[in-house]
């Protein structure tokens, strides 16, 4: 393994401790889920060919959803895909009538990214690519720019909002022309749904329409089609925490919100969305009680039931719920392993643990938490991590004591103790 650099190791190593995914250096800890991982290439292949996709990703908090999806993010990057990401919260949800929708619609825009800008706020080179495009053919033809414009996106005024996305597009271009970067940013700001009225909208582009709670869906059905005229393969959209909207109080919002799932539902197994792909992330509960969850809404419970055949250890990744499997004992013995690498930037001349205090470490856990350290991994990553800080800080320190005392608890608020003690002194963390 080669040497990693500093600032890769102390974003992965930091986010692990601090319980979040890093948002760098995911291939370098990247372990297990082969199968879960080929059922989502397969999606954006899918996608790429101008279908659509959609997949329910079901696991417990802290068992590696957000982790997954950033993969699945980067596996799209490297097919040419579009890719938008965002997560829910009181907030921000896919229906509402108080601006909620359109806050959702506005990060997932900022965080708008290709394959040269995977860290988002990449729409205005998105724009800035289709107009280029649209120069070359209008210099080939003698056409005027803003002509050739309109002309490639003229079928997309049969879709909702489609006209003003046209007008809004030509207005940018206009701005690249005259050199008006106000008019550039009136435009951006239109495409990231950051206009509050349509009346400002009207006096900054000269449209009579706004991207608001109504039509977020629509405009991504927009978006995913304007990404591939500017010469992308598609759009896969990644929206994690949804169980938020488990946890909405009043029945008629949450079941508002289920029915625009549907509705995504519907038009992806129908194919009606074109190149875009929706991937979402929940919990357990989230999808199956029938209460509060998903399968509460009958429509959907019938179109996202499991296949009755997947019995006896037997799975099927086909369908729309993706549930994230149990990292095995040897998928975590290769996680430890490669956590140990990274904390010693890739070099073993500086490796804390011998190799044979992994496996120690590892009975240790599953002595302590039993069968739950396999299924929500965050736990055992952050006291791991912890007991290589100790090690690291106290050299005299032996590790064989260390792992003999370290307690890893979760109390009822999802936070976790984690202690390290020594004959010297007591070091706790809280998470």
């Amino acid at each position: 393994m080669s040497t990693i650099r500093a600032k890769d190791r102390d974003a992965v190593i930091q986010s692990l401790r601090a319980g979040v995914v890093p948002r760098v250096g995911q291939h370098l800890i990247q372990v297990g889920r082969v199968k879960e991982l080929e059922a989502l290439m397969k999606d954006a292949d899918r996608v790429a060919d101008a279908g659509s996709g959609f997949r329910v990703v079901i696991g417990e908090y802290g068992s590696g959803k957000t982790f997954f999806l950033n993969l699945v993010r980067a596996i799209a990057l490297e097919k040419k895909l579009v890719t938008m990401h965002a997560d829910l919260t009181p907030d921000r949800r896919l229906h509402a009538t108080g601006g909620q929708a359109r806050s959702l619609y506005a990060e997932l825009a900022k965080n708008l990214a290709t394959r040269t800008k995977p860290d988002g706020g990449a729409l205005p080179g998105v724009v800035e690519k289709f107009i280029s495009q649209a120069k070359s053919e209008a210099k080939a033809s003698g056409k005027s720019a803003e002509v050739v414009v309109r002309e490639k996106l003229d079928h997309l005024a049969e879709m909702v909002n489609g006209y003003d996305f046209a007008e809004v597009i030509a207005a940018y271009c206009r701005g690249f022309d005259e050199g008006n970067e106000q008019l550039k940013a009136d435009a951006v700001r239109w495409l990231r749904g950051e206009f509050t009225t349509k009346t400002d909208a009207r006096a900054a582009l000269g449209v009579r329409t706004i991207i608001d709670d109504a039509s977020i869906y629509d405009q991504l059905k927009l978006l995913a089609r304007f990404v591939r005229l500017a010469g992308y393969s598609g759009l896969m959209v990644c929206l994690d925490e949804l169980v938020n909207l488990y946890k909405l109080s009043n029945t008629q919002a949450r079941n508002a919100n289920y029915e625009q799932i549907l509705r995504i539902l519907n038009d992806s197994l129908q194919g009606s969305a074109e190149g875009l792909g929706i991937v979402l992330g929940g919990t357990p509960e989230f999808l199956l009680d029938t209460r509060r969850g998903l399968y509460s809404y009958a429509a959907l419970q019938s179109r996202l039931a499991e296949n009755t055949f997947a019995k006896a250890g037997m799975v099927d990744y086909s369908g729309p719920v993706l549930r994230l499997a149990s990292l095995t004992p040897e998928d975590f013995y290769v996680l430890l392993y490669k956590l140990r690498h990274v904390y010693a930037s890739g070099d073993e001349n500086r490796y804390l643990l011998p190799d044979d205090a992994i496996p120690a470490f590892m009975l240790h856990c599953a002595e302590r938490l039993g069968e739950a350290y396999f299924r929500t991994p965050r736990t055992t990553i952050t006291a791991f991590i912890n007991l290589l800080a100790v090690l690291e800080q106290n050299s005299s320190a032996d590790w064989r004591e260390l792992v003999n005392y370290v307690e890893v608890e979760q109390d009822s608020g999802g936070a976790t103790d984690v202690a390290v003690e020594d004959d010297d002194e007591l070091t706790s963390f809280k998470l």
